[in-house]
């Protein structure tokens, strides 16, 4: 396959868009010492009482060792706290703290701000048929091609 040729795969073209994507909110972050990988986390911790640790990492297409590394340093930066679940003590609840709630409003922000941009400039029409071939990309992808 030519260099050209994989300029226009569509795996190619998704990878560039996410690290386009990605680079935005590191850049956007480094005043609040937010990376893309923690701003999101945060913004899966969307209960009062926490989310159980075991949710996050599937919700965002994360390895156990990656989110493990990045719960500990968000622990160490005082954003989350782990909690026994009091229904099941087998189960570990992850809680925002203060500092946590702040750090993922300017997440939540963040991204409010460039879905609003996105849809402003692609409309709706588009966006309903991109998100539609999105599913069917990533079922292809979890179900294989076949």
């Amino acid at each position: 396959m030519s260099s050209e040729s994989r300029k226009d795969t569509y795996c190619s073209q998704i990878k560039q868009s996410w690290h386009s994507i990605s680079r935005m909110y590191n850049s956007e972050g480094d005043d609040h010492d937010l990376t893309t990988t923690s701003g999101f986390i945060l913004l899966q911790i969307n209960k009062p009482e926490g989310v159980p640790s075991t949710s996050i990492g599937p919700a965002l297409g994360m390895e156990s060792t990656s989110l493990v590394r990045t719960l500990n340093t968000l622990e160490e930066k005082g954003w989350i706290k782990r909690k026994k679940d009091p229904k099941d003590a087998r189960r570990v609840m992850i809680v925002l703290t203060a500092k946590g709630k702040a750090k993922r409003d300017i997440s939540r922000e963040a991204v409010k701000r460039f879905n609003d941009a996105v849809a402003a400039r692609v409309g709706k029409q588009k966006l309903k048929i991109f998100k539609e071939v999105l599913e069917e990309i990533n079922e292809i992808a979890v179900n294989g091609s076949n």
